[in-house]
């Protein structure tokens, strides 16, 4: 088992969890966040402090396209290990539905 990250964090890209990972496996992109699921050690002291719920365990069905997603992005995008500001306009997107279609395939930094 790992973790991912689903489609909640898009446009939202809140970093509560990348604090608490012992072991640094999230990756930045543009407008959301990814785990390496190779690099997750399944202790998931990350999945309680999303505060929107982005984060699932890949046992939850219909997460195969997301475990994919995180793992070709966390190879592609930077490391992340610290807490920063989210993005501006955060608190509008928080309660957004179906948010696939502003998923940006680009790094974040």
């Amino acid at each position: 088992m790992t973790y991912v990250v689903v489609e909640a964090c898009i446009k939202c890209k809140l970093t509560d969890c990348v604090e608490v990972c012992p072991v640094d496996c999230f990756y930045e992109g543009e407008n959301m966040l990814v785990i390496h699921p190779d690099e997750c050690i399944d202790c998931g002291v990350c999945e309680p402090e999303c505060p929107i719920d982005a984060i699932k365990p890949d046992t939850d069905d219909g997460l195969a396209d997301w475990l994919e997603l995180n793992r070709k992005y966390a190879e592609e995008w930077p490391n992340i290990t610290r807490q920063k500001d989210p993005l501006p306009d955060s608190d509008e997107w928080r309660d957004v539905k179906d948010k696939k279609q502003h998923f940006s395939p680009n790094p974040g930094g």
